[in-house]
């Protein structure tokens, strides 16, 4: 399963490795990150039907993850199948407005990333029972 992972602090990509070191190591994850908005979009442009995952930071300047949000669900209608909107910021506001441009799903920081496999999980399953449609 392809995550892109969204969001302007560098010392993003390290934890996330580190959390998912059993998944990466077994195959079962792969990891992709990018530092900006525009260059998660340029990512899914280039690798349309590869991410499976859009982990995305809200605040980030330049093209907020709310902006790219709004963009890949304007642009297409069904890849990614999931976006996660994430954000330190557990205001309403940014959760109506994520969930109105299209989100799957809303998480706050400091992740739980017990959480967020479970998540996984259950993606992988759906993914396997939608995918050969």
């Amino acid at each position: 399963m392809k995550i892109l992972i969204v969001d302007d602090e560098a010392d993003v990509q390290p934890l996330f490795e580190q959390r998912f070191r059993k998944e990466i190591r077994a195959g079962s994850v792969d990891l992709a990150f990018a530092f900006s908005g525009e260059e998660a979009y340029d990512y899914v442009e280039k690798h349309p039907f590869e991410v499976v995952l859009i982990l995305s930071d809200i605040n980030m300047p330049g093209m907020s993850g709310l902006e790219l949000l709004r963009l890949l669900r304007k642009k297409y209608e069904v890849a990614p199948p999931m976006i996660i909107m994430i954000t330190a910021y557990s205001d309403k506001e940014n959760h109506q407005q994520a969930m109105l441009f299209g989100a799957d799903d809303f998480l706050t920081k400091p992740l739980d990333f017990n959480l967020l496999k479970g998540k996984l999980k259950t993606l992988a399953f759906d993914g396997k029972d939608t995918g050969h449609t």
